[in-house]
């Protein structure tokens, strides 16, 4: 097949594949998680209940593809984040302050337990924490960031501490935390 057949191929699949995940979140969000089923999906989506069942096996797996899209979002979005700051320092607050954030705004509810478990979700974390530890390496280097304690060691503290926004009422709380969190980054005196 031509080179522009396969692509138009497989921007129609990306496009079917997105739309399938957006639609089931929307219904999940309208109806409830075991509310939910392939029909519905397929109909609000305009595709076939067969050709569904050609790109996922049930909603299970839909909504696993529709939250490793968000998790690769994320960690797109931090990345983006490290990139527009200056110094290491200032990248690895723009970083903790963004992961803060999106905690914040992290839905707690029986989508998130069902979705926050699985292999894709260790990958997500590995690549955080490396992310961070080789932020508070860097700023280590520069000595903006302590270097008396393992960098693996003080990504586990931001990461762990930093989760907690989610529970917080307000993005000021939010800041608050981080500025906390960074506090306890800084070179002994």
């Amino acid at each position: 097949m031509p080179k522009l057949w396969n692509e138009t191929i497989e921007a129609h699949r990306q496009a079917v594949r997105d739309a399938t995940l957006d639609t089931a979140a929307a219904l999940i969000a309208e109806h409830g998680l075991t509310s939910v089923t392939m029909s519905q999906i397929a109909e609000r989506t305009g595709i076939g209940r067969a050709t569904l069942y050609k790109y996922f096996p049930d909603v299970e797996s839909i909504l696993i593809a529709w939250h490793e899209r968000q998790v690769t979002g994320h960690l797109a979005h931090l990345a983006d984040v490290r990139d527009q700051a200056g110094e290491p320092g200032e990248r690895l607050e723009a970083v903790l302050t963004a992961f803060a954030l999106i905690s914040h705004r992290h839905d707690g509810t029986e989508l998130a337990a069902l979705l926050h478990r699985g292999e894709h979700i260790a990958r997500a974390q590995r690549h955080l924490r490396d992310f961070v530890r080789d932020l508070v390496a860097e700023g280590a280097g520069s000595g903006e960031i302590r270097g008396d304690v393992d960098p693996g060691e003080l990504a586990g503290y931001c990461l762990h501490a930093l989760t907690a926004a989610g529970t917080l009422p307000s993005e000021d709380a939010v800041r608050r935390l981080v500025a906390v969190t960074l506090s306890g980054l800084r070179p002994p005196p």
